[in-house]
């Protein structure tokens, strides 16, 4: 987390105290009964019930990143073990593996986004660089918070790697469907230039 911490302004280890929905003591944050509604959001882990988002939120933390700020970086084995909740602000996604020249941006995430999961789960290089599109607001799910979940709370832990599962599963699935649709657009366009070339 040596990378995080250099790249954030500041970073709140402290853990929320009193119970959820409390204010959370981070100035101008959302309440953490507000952070548990977005995570359990059809943008982030919709399979999660409330009660479950909640505890989830227990094991997050606050963060602040100046806009800007590349959070993220494509290709980084080392800062792989956090995801974040947006909160409030825009992230923008960019790869450069996609013109092998310039970053090309892959989309632009808003409140209520997460990104960083696979990460989190496998330990692998980022496949994205995100940049602090403005300021942001982030709640921060790291390795050591999951491990912890794990440990003190192994149903609602299972719950939530079964709701990253399945968000993950899902992007495969659009890839997929994309992959199909280039394959075809390529072949089509072969198809024309063979056609071209033979009158």
């Amino acid at each position: 987390m040596k990378l995080l911490r250099k790249c954030m302004p500041w970073w709140y280890r402290a853990r929320p105290q009193g119970p959820i929905g409390a204010a959370s003591g981070v100035p101008g944050f959302p309440s953490w009964a507000m952070v548990a509604d977005m995570l359990s959001a059809p943008t982030a882990l919709m399979q999660l019930k409330p009660e479950e988002a909640r505890t989830v939120v227990h094991y997050m933390r606050p963060m602040q990143v100046a806009r800007g700020s590349v959070f993220i970086r494509e290709g980084d084995s080392q800062n792989t073990g956090f995801m974040v909740l947006i909160l409030e602000g825009d992230v923008t996604v960019e790869s450069i593996m996609v013109s092998r020249v310039a970053p090309t941006t892959v989309t632009v995430l808003g409140p209520g986004s997460m990104h960083g999961e696979l990460g989190l789960m496998d330990g692998s290089p980022r496949s994205a660089s995100c940049t602090a599109g403005t300021d942001l607001k982030c709640a921060v799910l790291t390795r050591e918070g999951l491990s912890k979940m794990l440990h003190d709370d192994p149903e609602v832990c299972a719950k939530l790697m079964m709701a990253i599962a399945l968000r993950i599963g899902g992007r495969l699935r659009d890839n997929t469907e994309k992959l199909k649709k280039y394959a075809l657009l390529a072949k089509a366009m072969q198809q024309e230039i063979d056609h071209l070339l033979t009158h």
